[in-house]
């Protein structure tokens, strides 16, 4: 066990971060990217949809089965696989050729980030003493929310200086800075880990999110048949995925979790939420550059709020949480985005970024920080302490298949398809729709909250010996 403040702790620090910064990194500067991208390779509104789709395809089905592995062949020889997997893949998405070629690119490279994600933040938990893991989780949550800050403001600069390529690029020397500080990480595995991988369940749910995507997204640009097959393919083998794990002895999704109601009215809430966040931010980040006008750097530091208000305000909003219960900040949360958003109406060709743009993204952010820390914590208590670390895969799967589902449905279902994003009227017409659906599913997510998070029930404090008053033991929660 290494303790934090010494070398071999910063050493883990440094290698975790740049690990998960990595994936972080793609997921934030490939949004800003996506019109030069677009035209560079003459792509229609579905190739832009499956630049991001097909890399949440892989990690959203594979993440769990990247938790896994780590525990079962260690977690730092699985981080570094990860690493090097997506390191390559990266590369490959710089030198695409064609729209095929980087589509499938960032496909593998999904796969890496699902080996990546999870075994960060399992070699923190593995390798800091116990007294310690608070403060190194904090530290690696802080340094993140950093990279996912700068991710938006570097990719646009790249984008405008030089091309959308070296965003991909850009991941080649943060690796080499993983392998490197890795040679000084604790190996770690899990003695109690299942024998066996679920590679049956995990095969359905590539195969089912996949054929759900491509119907959702090449049905309405004209694709009818091969889109009706294949997303009919895609909905029986979920339905087989949940068969097979109903009936696995070591399934990667325990159904058991969802027998508690917290749990589950959380996931939901996680759906539509991160649902209304991915489809929204994708489609914002195209309409300020093609319907306002913006550079990529531009549109990338516009959003830059949402993640300041995020890394300020998180922590007291899951301190709020635990003085007061989860039920409130999460009900009011989604309800203060769905207002935010509802503000984004307000965006036009002619609209300047203090008086309109900031606005609603300072409502949205504020909403999304009440919201995340208080949903967080409400999953992980909802289950015993042995099963945290699956209930958290979980929930991040939930949040990345709500993003997937998002930008598969939403432009097609506000009439955004061919062309589109070259058609500024077109585009922002159709924004503004996306915009009222994604408040919509936001103050779905504010009444789930309401009707299905119980705040746990408080003890009361046991009497307190009149010579030793600071003895008062602490209250802890409850019930469910």
């Amino acid at each position: 066990m290494v303790r934090y403040g010494t070398a071999a702790a910063r050493w883990v620090l440094l290698a975790t971060v740049l690990g998960s910064g990595m994936a972080m990194l793609d997921a934030t500067v490939v949004n800003v990217a996506l019109p030069q991208m677009g035209r560079d390779l003459g792509a229609q509104v579905a190739g832009l949809q499956w630049v991001l789709t097909s890399y949440l395809i892989t990690l959203s089905a594979l993440i769990l089965i990247g938790g896994s592995l780590g525990d079962r062949y260690g977690r730092r020889r699985v981080f570094l696989i990860g690493a090097a997997w997506f390191t390559v893949a990266s590369l490959a998405c710089a030198v695409a050729p064609n729209l095929p070629f980087l589509i499938a690119a960032r496909a593998v490279q999904g796969v890496g980030g699902a080996l990546l994600v999870p075994g960060s933040l399992a070699i923190i938990e593995a390798s800091f003493d116990p007294d310690d893991r608070g403060r190194a989780i904090g530290m690696w949550s802080g340094l993140g929310g950093v990279a996912t800050a700068v991710g938006p403001l570097a990719g646009g600069w790249l984008v405008t200086a030089v091309s959308w390529r070296l965003i991909f690029v850009l991941n080649l020397p943060l690796a080499a800075l993983v392998a490197v500080a890795s040679r000084h990480v604790p190996e770690s595995r899990d003695p109690a880990a299942a024998p066996k991988i679920d590679v049956a369940g995990s095969s359905l749910v590539v195969v089912g999110l996949a054929g759900i995507t491509y119907g959702l997204i090449q049905g309405p640009s004209g694709q009818v048949v091969a889109a009706a097959v294949l997303g009919t393919v895609g909905a029986v083998a979920l339905v087989g995925f949940v068969v097979v794990e109903r009936r696995s002895r070591h399934p990667m999704l325990p159904l058991s979790l969802f027998s508690s109601r917290q749990f589950t009215a959380a996931n939901l809430v996680t759906f539509v939420v991160y649902a209304a966040l991915g489809g929204v931010l994708f489609l914002l980040a195209v309409d300020l550059q093609q319907v306002l006008g913006y550079s990529p750097v531009a549109a990338g530091a516009a959003t830059l709020p949402i993640t300041v208000i995020m890394l300020t305000l998180s922590s007291r909003a899951g301190a709020l949480a635990q003085r007061i219960g989860p039920r409130l900040p999460m009900t009011l949360g989604p309800l203060i985005m769905a207002v935010g958003l509802l503000l984004m109406v307000r965006i036009v060709p002619t609209s300047s970024y203090g008086a309109d743009v900031l606005p609603a993204v300072v409502v949205f952010g504020l909403g999304l920080a009440l919201t995340v820390a208080p949903l967080t914590t409400t999953v992980l208590g909802a289950v015993d302490v042995g099963r945290a670390g699956v209930a958290s895969g979980v929930n991040n799967a939930v949040a990345r298949v709500g993003g997937l589902v998002a930008v598969a449905v939403l432009p097609p279902l506000v009439g955004l398809t061919g062309a589109a994003y070259r058609e500024p009227p077109r585009f922002s017409s159709g924004f503004h729709t996306a915009v009222l659906i994604g408040a919509g599913l936001c103050a779905a997510g504010g009444v789930l909250a309401a009707i299905g998070i119980r705040n746990p029930a408080r003890r009361p404090p046991e009497p307190v010996p009149m010579s030793c008053p600071l003895d008062a033991p602490s209250l802890r929660p409850g019930g469910r």
